[in-house]
């Protein structure tokens, strides 16, 4: 990592060029946490459609939710790597990089020249991130692999069964983002380590790895437990109200004694039954019965207010346009209403814990479009206008209009 002037708490990663070949969310978000603060994140995409990304659900002009989340602060390059050419441009990248990171199946970018060994000879103390499904070795390394197969895989889907007990996915692409932040910690770690000893590293970050991470106590849980995971508490859930569904965590004696107040069902607080918590973890489909048809005796606005007054753990469950719109939401600024090149409408992006706030319009606020920032970078390695309309017509490299 180079110096840099502009360097400070918001930008610390200013002077630092990345290199990124990684496609999807996990490797684009980690890259893009990197971007945020400050780093030159160089996006290196194909001269068709681009990264996968891109085609993910809903399209807006050359964007979907998964490529603008991905991608805010960087700078696009398309290259064809399986021409002599691309993989010449993409080598002169690599040539001023800090970081590189690809999450190709393993073999894959071996094949194309830019394996760990090839990369870290041609650029010494490099910091080089492998994201895949499994893993580099093992018998699943080629296996291909998203979120959903990981939340297979590692027992996620098992543990979100429904009442009915099917094993449910969880929508939210929870491997993938994990995948990305634990892929975010480890290179900060490298480049900190980097700082003193001027060596470069080699990361293999797996979504297997991750999403096991992710539910490390639960998984010791369900071991020492013999499969069977005690709840924390009891009462705890969602209880469907009159008009909608409430969260309610009410473990201890005094939250449960003033629930019980609450709903208007005092004998329950006073049966022997339910006399301790242990007692109400053995006896919880008894409580259930009494306790839930209550519930949809009161509106969601009146027990949120009963529930707030006597500080009761609770929150009704919203949906995302419902959070939103939430006072709380709007007074720490947890959404950001960002503009993006070909997108008709504002796109609402959640804020990074921790990371400075990006301007609207601005290179750290805006996600590129495909091939957006070719005949910059590539003006800025070396290349003549000359040659890049040359790689421009040869189909070598795409730019995007405009």
């Amino acid at each position: 990592m180079r110096p840099d002037s502009s360097l400070s708490h918001a930008t610390p990663y200013a002077g630092l060029k990345v290199v990124d070949l990684s496609q999807g969310i996990a490797g684009p978000y980690c890259t893009m946490l990197l971007a945020q603060y400050g780093a030159d994140v160089i996006k290196v995409e194909t001269t068709g459609d681009g990264d996968w990304s891109r085609g993910l659900g809903a399209r807006y002009g050359d964007h979907t939710a998964f490529s603008i989340i991905g991608n805010l602060g960087k700078r696009s390059v398309a290259l064809d790597l399986k021409t002599d050419a691309g993989r010449e441009v993409l080598g002169r990248l690599i040539d001023e990089a800090d970081v590189f990171i690809e999450g190709f199946r393993p073999g894959v970018v071996e094949r194309l020249g830019f394996g760990h060994e090839a990369v870290s000879a041609r650029r010494p103390g490099i910091v080089y991130v492998s994201i895949s499904g499994f893993g580099q070795t093992g018998p699943l390394a080629e296996r291909p692999a998203m979120d959903p197969v990981l939340q297979a895989y590692t027992g996620l889907m098992m543990e979100n069964r429904g009442a009915d007990g099917v094993p449910m996915r969880v929508p939210v692409i929870v491997v993938d983002m994990v995948t990305a932040l634990y892929a975010f910690q480890a290179l900060s770690a490298a480049l900190y380590a980097r700082r003193e000893t001027g060596e470069g590293h080699f990361l293999d970050i797996s979504l297997m790895q991750s999403a096991n991470a992710l539910q490390s106590i639960r998984l010791m849980q369900s071991h020492f437990e013999g499969g069977t995971i005690r709840p924390g508490g009891v009462p705890q859930g969602n209880f469907q109200t009159a008009d909608g569904w409430m969260q309610i965590v009410a473990f201890s004696d005094r939250d449960f004694r003033k629930l019980c107040g609450l709903l208007e069902v005092p004998q329950a607080a006073d049966d022997p039954r339910f006399a301790t918590p242990a007692d109400r973890f053995a006896n919880q489909d008894a409580l259930y019965a009494i306790l839930r048809p209550r519930f949809t005796a009161y509106t969601s606005d009146a027990l949120d207010d009963a529930l707030a007054r006597a500080q009761v753990m609770h929150e009704r469950i919203n949906t995302y346009a419902q959070f939103i719109e939430q006072p709380q939401v709007k007074a720490t600024r947890t959404i950001q209403w960002l503009d993006q090149p070909g997108v008709p409408d504002a796109a609402p992006v959640a804020a990074v814990p921790g990371v400075a706030e990006p301007d609207n319009g601005s290179p750290r606020g805006t996600s590129p479009m495909r091939g957006q920032h070719t005949r910059e970078v590539l003006a800025a390695h070396g290349y003549s206008a000359a040659d890049i309309e040359r790689l421009l017509a040869d189909g070598v490299v795409h730019a995007a209009a405009g």
